[in-house]
């Protein structure tokens, strides 16, 4: 029997965090990573009948080009989903998409095999991102409006607490291959089938519990283009409401310093001030543990204070991240020390500022029906946010020789989003 705001639908709803928050942790940023590195270091690969003589560019460009076909698919499909009352098949597609493409990475094993590492991390990200605009739009239909804060925080602990434990037992399976009777390298495939299993096997609990077709929707034949005319309506109507279009502005500036900096910290720390990998390992742990923490803390927070309040103090946090980051330097005596401070500074406002974003821009809906098409515009808003916050890093990068002064600039980002968060209006749920 659905039944918004019912304690046990916001748990099943919020342990799909719990399910595919693997992916964003071993994959996006901690085993991955480091094993296509270590595969192609120092070679020259081919990819589509060209030579890459900087294999992680092609990396970065894969990423990329996923992010873009998300932009581009997600508003399309959400207003297909609203219009059919398919959300959850939708949700359910992408989930297997990105699992079963995790797992094929287990085939990327060598130069030879780049093709499959480049193909399977696209598939990968495009399914994981997907499925989430989806995910995201169960918001408002599993809590009530004064129930999303904690909601959209639960997640967010779900999805670290389970993340950290998965991570923890592939590292000991790749530091400690031998106690397995396997190679180093197949222990880090085997990561990857994990992830997949781990993802698919967990959201099961979330898509039995979740409803389907809520509204009772009786599609057309023609619910393509019934989809599209979705699409059209609800951007005309994000486009005529203030609070909508400047939360979207100030969601877009910050997001290109949040998600530049969660996905440029780990080459920061190896490139920029020589730390070894075994230090990025226990930094990104530590990042993940003090965000279950934080998630919880702000969320009340903003029950208190409410969700301007809560949002313009993780911002003014994340200014400290650049500065800080911007003031160390290799040749300091126990930088490493410092950075894991910084680690523990950014855990902090990491989960907060991405579980309060998504449950106030909730709470800024207007009553409607059309959830997965509004999400979309959140979704595509976020998207080219880490499209543009990457080229701009990598420009700056160029021109300074410094990554010290790219972080230092993404500051500028965060003071603007600052700056019109300050001037909304207070509403019923936001203030």
């Amino acid at each position: 029997m659905y039944k918004i705001g019912d304690k046990k639908l916001i748990n099943s709803w919020a342990f799909y965090d719990w399910a595919n928050s693997v992916y964003s942790l071993v994959i996006s940023t901690a085993v991955f990573p480091l094993y296509y590195d270590a595969i192609t270091e120092g070679k020259i690969v081919q990819f589509l009948g060209i030579d890459w003589s900087h294999p992680s560019s092609l990396y970065s460009y894969a990423l990329s080009f996923s992010f873009l076909i998300v932009a581009f698919i997600s508003p399309v499909l959400s207003g297909i989903a609203d219009y059919t009352g398919s959300k959850k098949k939708f949700m359910q597609f992408f989930c297997w998409l990105g699992g079963l493409s995790v797992m094929s990475l287990y085939f990327f094993k060598d130069v030879d095999t780049v093709w499959i590492g480049i193909v399977f991390t696209i598939l990968a990200s495009i399914g994981f991102w997907a499925s989430l605009v989806f995910y995201n739009a169960y918001l408002p239909e599993i809590a009530l409006p004064e129930q999303q804060d904690r909601a959209s925080a639960k997640g967010f602990i779900y999805g670290y607490t389970g993340s950290v434990i998965l991570l923890i037992i592939n590292l000991v399976i790749i530091q400690k291959p031998e106690l397995f009777g396997i190679t180093s390298g197949l222990a880090s495939r085997l990561s990857f089938v994990m992830v997949g299993v781990w993802w698919i096997g967990f959201a099961q609990f979330t898509f039995k519990k979740l409803p389907g077709n809520i509204y009772n929707k009786k599609p057309a034949e023609d619910y393509l283009w019934r989809g599209y005319q979705e699409l059209q309506m609800v951007l005309k109507e994000v486009l005529g409401n203030p609070s909508l279009k400047k939360f979207l502005m100030s969601f877009f500036l910050l997001s290109i310093g949040v998600q530049t900096i969660i996905l440029m910290a780990a080459i920061f720390g190896s490139s920029e001030l020589g730390l070894s990998s075994t230090n990025l390992i226990i930094t990104i742990l530590l990042v993940q543990i003090v965000a279950i923490a934080g998630a919880f803390l702000f969320s009340r927070l903003s029950d208190k204070y409410g969700n301007i309040y809560a949002l313009k103090t993780t911002i003014v946090i994340w200014m400290l991240v650049c500065f800080a980051a911007f003031m160390l330097d290799k040749n300091q005596p126990n930088v490493g020390i410092y950075f894991y401070g910084l680690g523990g500074l950014l855990g902090l406002v990491q989960g907060a500022i991405q579980s309060l974003t998504r449950s106030t821009y909730s709470k800024l809906l207007p009553d409607t029906e059309d959830h997965a098409t509004y999400f979309s515009f959140y979704d595509v808003t976020e998207k080219i946010a880490i499209v543009l916050g990457t080229a701009v890093y990598g420009v700056l990068y160029a021109i300074t020789d410094s990554m010290q002064w790219s972080v230092l600039c993404l500051a500028i980002f965060f003071l603007a989003s600052y700056i019109i968060l300050s001037t909304m209006k207070k509403t019923k749920y936001v203030h």
